[in-house]
């Protein structure tokens, strides 16, 4: 996400640091390139263009040109303007209050509302609310039984709806429903389109017009670029969007759907998804995006994942065991579970500030390895995972047969495991300054 715009901006920002001071020119020249930079990112022209001469303004005026690091003051006012530009400000969904509200998701066919119905419903329930899922478009082969699937999976409720009723009669019934279940929220996924037209609209205007939802959600595909900006524009003024949802902004989108959404429609982006699982979909922080983009890291989320996968308790039971050296390859698999539930390592090492972006683009972090680990420590008996030492020539076979790995796998991952011991061992000793003894630099 953003790789190719985070490339270019780095190496426009290394340029206007190298500067000593800064002037009208190499500002100019530096804003140049930034504006390529989001042209090629797909960013709405008409957006390119004014955030380019908001940022000019502000570069050539005094908090710049008089500043002592003026390079690191062009970064923070770029980092400003980029997020005024993305809405300033996370806009969450209006759902507070004791009556049974409905959260309206509307698109073109392909775009991914059926799984982004199942995401939110996720999200939602982790925020405490009681979903019940509503498959309204019964037009989309198998889009009813697709849902039902996805509800079943999650075990979070869905309305059983048929092909032959009327949309807005299983909006109405699912109300009913709702109330007798103690669901609070609806979430109804209509149907699409292969292209916008007149009965589409109609139809959500009905929809809208009978059982007046609290949300409207255009749910549209990143990848389709500034047509996402065009299509979210078409639904806004039929139906008067409360948001949008991005999927699909885990691929090869280049952002500027993301970027130009809010100032080209009005209308805040609220969700983007991640991925293809139930659980990837995210709020829209246009603060922490725009810091994503600058290389400047996402500790914000990054933290909030920390504490939706980690065990509290766990982990302070993991954290005396570390101080008593009594860390076992049962313990590091655990670990390793809770570190697998915040996402790709790859994606959580982005998140971090000051990595190097483009080392990390290098790095090879194949995350099915942690599946091989785990079924290496699934494999071994309860005594082996608490003394690895025991560990010798058979049994090494039996668990590399047992986890479909091979012996040379397993003489890693002991390897690794005891160098980590050592290491832990030696600090809890002499602390940081042990540390440093240890290390080759």
């Amino acid at each position: 996400m953003f790789e190719s715009l985070s490339d270019r901006l780095d190496s426009v920002f290394k340029k206007l640091k190298g500067h000593g001071t800064l002037n009208e020119k190499n500002i100019e020249d530096g804003l140049k390139q930034v504006r390529m930079a989001l042209l090629e990112a797909d960013v709405n022209y008409k957006v390119t263009k004014q955030v380019v001469a908001d940022i000019k303004e502000r570069s050539l005026g005094q908090e710049v040109l008089q500043s002592l690091t003026p390079g690191q003051q062009v970064i923070k006012i770029v980092n400003d303007e980029f997020t005024r530009m993305m809405g300033s400000e996370h806009q969450g969904l209006d759902l507070d209050g004791k009556t049974l509200t409905s959260v309206m998701l509307v698109g073109l066919q392909g775009s991914g509302k059926t799984t982004t119905a199942g995401k939110l419903a996720f999200y939602l329930r982790k925020m405490g609310k009681k979903p019940l899922l509503v498959p309204v478009d019964v037009y989309r082969p198998a889009a009813i039984d697709q849902l039902k699937k996805i509800g079943k999976q999650l075990d979070i409720p869905v309305f059983q709806s048929t092909a032959d009723m009327l949309p807005l009669k299983i909006c109405q019934d699912a109300i009913l429903d709702a109330r007798t279940q103690g669901c609070d929220t609806l979430i109804l996924d209509t149907a699409g389109r292969l292209h916008l037209d007149e009965a589409l609209m109609a139809e959500l205007k009905t929809i809208k017009k009978g059982i007046n939802p609290r949300e409207i959600l255009l749910v549209a595909d990143a990848m389709t670029g500034q047509d996402a900006v065009n299509i979210a524009g078409s639904f806004d003024t039929a139906l008067d969007l409360s948001g949008v949802v991005l999927t699909k902004m885990d691929g090869d989108a280049r952002g500027g759907a993301a970027l130009s959404i809010k100032a080209v429609t009005g209308k805040p982006l609220k969700f983007i998804g991640v991925g293809e699982k139930l659980t990837a979909l995210e709020p829209f922080h246009p603060a922490r995006m725009a810091s994503r983009i600058l290389g400047m890291g996402d500790t914000l989320s990054f933290i909030e994942k920390a504490q939706e996968a980690i065990d509290q308790k766990e982990a302070g039971e993991i954290e005396k065991k570390l101080r008593k050296n009594a860390f076992t390859l049962e313990d590091f698999r655990n670990q390793m579970k809770m570190v697998r539930k915040m996402g790709s390592i790859k994606d959580l090492l982005g998140m971090l500030p000051g990595v190097n972006k483009k080392g990390l683009k290098d790095l090879n972090i194949n995350d099915k390895e942690f599946v091989k680990i785990e079924a290496m420590i699934n494999s071994m008996t309860p005594l082996e995972r608490r003394d690895y030492a025991i560990i010798k020539g058979s049994r090494k076979i039996r668990i590399a047969n047992g986890s479909g790995t091979t012996v040379q796998d397993i003489n890693k991952l002991l390897k690794s495991y005891s160098q980590s011991m050592k290491m832990i061992k030696q600090f809890n000793k002499g602390g940081m300054r042990s540390l440093k003894n240890m290390l080759p630099f």
